[in-house]
């Protein structure tokens, strides 16, 4: 058991489940466990498990989901045990003398009751399903009833995401009508692994006929038996006999609103629906309490207690349901619990005690799951270098309300938001030119404080780390972790969608996506919760366990990489199906106690560029492909291929903290000197393997002198750091400046203006203040640069400019998804590619625009591969960028550049400083000589999706099109449209 927590006697469950899996392994293999079942289960239990069906399959049961129902079925129905006792005395009775004395003799243990302790992401529901056609088909086929089957069903999920999972499961997913499709249920999709075909069709006429959503419960006339699926809500209200009329409080109010009518009418709220609704509350507990048996699962068992801080327990109130429903059956009532952590915890500190639920009779564990591949291995991202600063991990507040982040928290998030960029970069390089492998888009999900903290974080998110609003969802919930109805209808479709974009990038929430959010694509957690509680760490960790790499290619790569990682205690070759955890450390005690089997092997390097996995579409230039070539005016200053720097100088620079609220003075920054910055190191969870340095940005970089400072200063600056997809084979600098010059002009503004007074950086190595985490020295130094030289560009003086003109075709080849891809007429490659995601606007757009007979040639502008045709501008941040228009199009005479925008991106201030930068560029391509400009006027066109549809479809040609949408200084300004 994890050290820090006091097991003791508590654990003995475990050791039940360990001794019973030995039993049914036994009786399995020696034939005896096939002898003494039913003839239905012998016939479920060989399709299932017997080599000669799971050979011809492509998808089985896993051996812990295999174990949960043999281990169930063998209790049950080889072991015929009654009681929750007798399984410990037909196991092994010594066992039963080491628990707590009575714990068994409550009444709640007196029926069939059995847990699966499964961890996350390891299918608790194929289980589940097996399990109940186990039980109905026996039911359906006994001659005589035995008692131990039932045709009747109770699915308990603890919340909304694991409600609307089942109903998933059983019913299908909604349709965009809102409609569920049966055939894209659990069962329908995969009957070949549940259903042998003699039972097809009875398990199909009873699915279709017996599922009732909770609303339904006890309302709805059902066919051959019930599956009744609903959250605990339903069976947590208090009857009225358990009213204390003898309490301190005035029940007064409470009495007469009981009793006396209420008038309908809408706009007090008594609608007759609502009323209805009212009456017929509790009528579903009244109806299953009356039903002769059933098989109650519980998923996410786990909140079936509750545990004062003296150690006793206290039924919740949808147990004291349970308890009510099973009072009437006897025997004939079976429960079945699912949970990852089937405890409870009482105490704390060394007082902390661990108690497992006492019928748990099979335990298939993360670290199993883990070195099977059956879920995610998982590394902790830890703090390589403390600063001297001492960092608060709790949210900035004023008296109860939130005013901020505190810095630990921002660090949190951007080392969780590298790991997240470093993962897109891999996966990209990965995937690119395979359509076969879609949605591998990784994600990174934020457990928030609280309500208050969910809001600052996407903030931070969106408007300091260059994150757009559709990068980022956010999941709001009450203290109960609950959503409101209304608000759920309207996120659950994008919420379990979120594995087949690209955005949201991130999902920031509180308590609402700790259970059944059951996506694959989570790859990093920042848990920014403060609370230890061992049960709310597992499911934190337990919402990225699932695996986003199930194909089969895939499998040696990660075996390979659990091999390195669990026994060599390498780095990994790659970040497949790894879940990166962001250090908190209030979690300290709660990783240690995970990780206390293993010891940690140390590497500085991130993993190797893997193999790309397989091929992809080569795309040359076409045999006349310069009748359609273009190029992009390079415009470089006189004859030289430098920028004149004698006109920078420092009085045009402003000081440190006068553009910026961050500021701190000499001495301050003094204190928080660190010597690399924050690092950050990954470490696998089980046996510490420690991989993966990167460094997390309070500051740009890092340097190892004043020299090497300046030396980084210049390619941050002139390498345009906003740029976007550039290869690092392929980087051409978008500035051409004279580095030297650059760099006199940074050291004169350090030494002389940066902080208002001399400042020697040599001296007692005070350059080390420059690359302090969250001083913004860096950024501020680069801003200034950044705006002035962009300024000196755009004032080029036209006749004594030298252009070079950079032709399309001087790439001869690019590589692209067939699938994503087409033929054209007008254009130099043979083929032009479109956005897999969303993009039928530039596939329609480029169609149109090689069926213009006025269009002579246009081109897909590719980032990756045509670098020359970066344009520059300024961002919103004061950071000089780099973006690529999405097309190049000549027609008639004229050449435009068309950026292709969703009509509801048209607004962005990002996007408005792309705009102001292109016609910046633009003014000085026209007045360049024609023979420099292709002997054209150049424009620049912002086209929404709606504009271009509605006109196309209209009857507007290209031309029209391109009149109507071009930009302006005055129309981006707004005093022109």
């Amino acid at each position: 058991m994890p050290i820090g927590v006091n097991t003791g006697t508590k654990s003995i469950p475990l050791k039940l489940a360990k001794e019973l899996t030995n039993e049914v392994n036994r009786a399995w293999d020696d034939g005896t466990f096939l002898e003494n079942v039913t003839p239905v289960t012998k016939d479920l239990l060989r399709y299932w498990f017997s080599n000669a069906f799971t050979d011809t399959r492509n998808i089985n049961f896993h051996l812990g989901q295999r174990q949960a129902i043999l281990n169930t079925i063998y209790t049950h129905e080889v072991l015929k045990i009654e009681k929750v006792s007798e399984i410990y005395l037909s196991i092994n009775e010594a066992i039963l003398s080491e628990l707590d004395n009575d714990i068994l003799e409550q009444e709640k243990y007196k029926y069939p009751k059995y847990c699966m302790k499964m961890a996350t992401g390891t299918g608790k529901t194929w289980v589940m399903s097996a399990l109940l056609l186990w039980q109905y088909l026996n039911a359906k086929n006994e001659e005589k009833k035995s008692g131990r089957y039932t045709k009747n069903f109770l699915l308990i999920a603890p919340g909304l995401i694991v409600y609307e999972r089942l109903l998933d499961a059983y019913l299908g997913k909604e349709n965009q009508k809102g409609i569920r499709e049966f055939e894209t249920s659990d069962f329908k999709k995969f009957e070949q692994l549940f259903i042998p075909p003699s039972y097809k069709e009875t398990v199909f006429s009873f699915l279709q006929s017996s599922v009732v959503a909770k609303q339904d419960i006890g309302r709805k006339i059902t066919g051959d038996g019930l599956i009744a699926i609903t959250n605990w809500h339903l069976l947590s209200d208090i009857d009225d006999e358990e009213v204390d009329l003898h309490s301190p409080f005035d029940n007064t109010s409470q009495i007469i609103t009981d009793l006396l009518p209420i008038t309908p009418g809408k706009s007090s709220g008594h609608a007759l629906e609502v009323l209805d609704n009212q009456y017929l509350s509790g009528k579903e507990l009244e109806f299953l309490i009356n039903l002769p048996d059933i098989v109650v699962f519980n998923d996410e068992a786990h909140h079936i207690h509750e545990f004062k801080s003296k150690g006793e327990i206290i039924e919740v109130e949808w147990q004291k349901s349970l308890n009510r429903i099973a009072s009437t059956k006897g025997n004939s009532f079976i429960q079945i619990d699912f949970s990852a952590t089937p405890y409870e915890i009482t105490g704390s500190g060394q007082k902390r005690t661990k108690h497992y639920f006492p019928y748990i009779i099979v335990d298939f564990d993360l670290k199993t799951a883990i070195r099977r591949g059956l879920v995610k291995t998982i590394t902790l991202d830890k703090r390589k270098e403390i600063t001297g600063m001492d960092l608060d991990f709790k949210a900035i507040r004023e008296g109860r309300n939130v005013i901020g982040l505190s810095a630990g928290q921002k660090l949190m998030l951007r080392a969780g938001l590298q790991k997240l960029r470093i993962l897109e970069k891999q996966f990209a390089e990965y995937t690119e030119g395979r359509g076969t492998l879609k949605n591998k888009h990784p994600k990174m999900l934020v457990i928030c404080e609280d309500t208050q903290v969910a809001p600052e974080v996407t903030k931070f998110l969106t408007s300091f780390e260059d994150l757009s609003d559709d990068d980022v969802i956010q999941i709001d919930s009450d203290k109960k972790g609950s959503i409101p109805a209304k608000e759920w209808s309207e996120v659950k479709q994008r919420l379990f969608n979120v594995d087949q974009y690209s955005k949201p990038k991130i999902i920031v929430s509180v308590l609402m996506l700790r259970e059944g959010f059951d996506v694959n694509n989570i790859c990093v957690i920042v848990p920014l919760r403060s609370s230890e509680a061992p049960i709310l760490l597992e499911q934190i960790i337990g919402r990225g366990l699932r695996l986003m790499w199930r194909e089969p290619e895939f499998l040696e790569m990660k075996e390979e990489n659990r091999i390195r990682l669990l026994e060599k205690k390498e780095q990994p070759t790659n970040y497949l199906d790894i879940l990166s955890i962001v250090e908190h450390p209030a979690f300290m005690q709660f990783y240690d106690d995970l990780m206390k089997e293993g010891l940690a092997a140390e590497t500085n390097d991130l993993p190797d560029k893997g193999d790309v996995l397989g091929d992809i579409i080569h795309v040359g230039l076409k045999e006349n492909y310069k009748q359609f070539d273009m190029y992009i005016p390079f415009i470089l200053n006189e004859k030289e291929e430098y920028l004149r720097t004698s006109e920078l100088t420092v009085d045009d620079l402003s000081p440190y903290g006068k553009t910026t609220s961050i500021h701190f003075s000499i001495d301050q920054l003094r204190k928080m000197t660190v010597k690399e910055g924050e690092t950050f190191y990954s470490e696998e969870l089980t046996v510490r393997t420690r991989f993966g340095d990167y460094q997390v940005t309070g500051e740009i970089f890092n340097a190892k002198s004043y020299n090497d400072f300046l030396s980084k200063m210049v390619v941050v600056i002139t390498s345009s750091i906003g740029k976007v997809g550039i290869r690092k084979t392929r980087n051409y600098p978008t500035i051409q400046i004279n580095h030297v010059e650059l760099v006199r002009i940074i050291d004169d503004f350090i030494r002389t203006k940066l902080f208002e007074q001399p400042f020697n950086p040599l001296e007692n190595n005070n350059w080390k203040i420059l690359i302090v985490a969250r001083s913004g020295i860096i950024e501020h130094i680069t801003k200034e640069m950044s705006k002035i030289i962009y300024q000196m560009q755009n004032n080029i003086d036209i006749s004594e400019a030298v252009v070079i003109k950079r032709y399309f075709s001087e790439v001869p080849e690019l590589r692209m998804r067939e699938r994503y891809s087409i033929e054209f007429s007008k254009t130099i490659y043979a083929r032009l590619q479109y956005p897999s995601n969303k993009g039928q606007f530039e596939k329609d757009f480029m169609i149109f625009c090689d069926s213009d007979a006025n269009t002579q040639s246009f081109l897909k502008i590719n980032e990756h591969y045509h670098t020359f045709a970066g344009l520059n501008y300024i961002r919103t941040d004061g950071m000089l960028a780099s973006y690529y228009p999405d097309f190049i199009v000549k027609y008639n005479h004229d050449i435009y550049l068309v950026e292709t925008k969703a009509q509801d991106q048209l607004e962005n201030e990002n996007v408005k400083q792309k705009q102001n930068g292109a016609l910046d560029w633009i003014k000085q391509v026209n007045e360049l000589n024609p023979d420099d400009r292709m002997n054209g006027k150049w424009h620049y066109i912002l086209l929404g999706d709606s504009t271009f549809y509605s006109m196309r479809d209209d009857g507007a040609g290209l031309g029209d099109i391109f009149d109507y949408c071009e930009l302006t200084k005055a129309r981006i300004e707004g005093t022109l449209f």
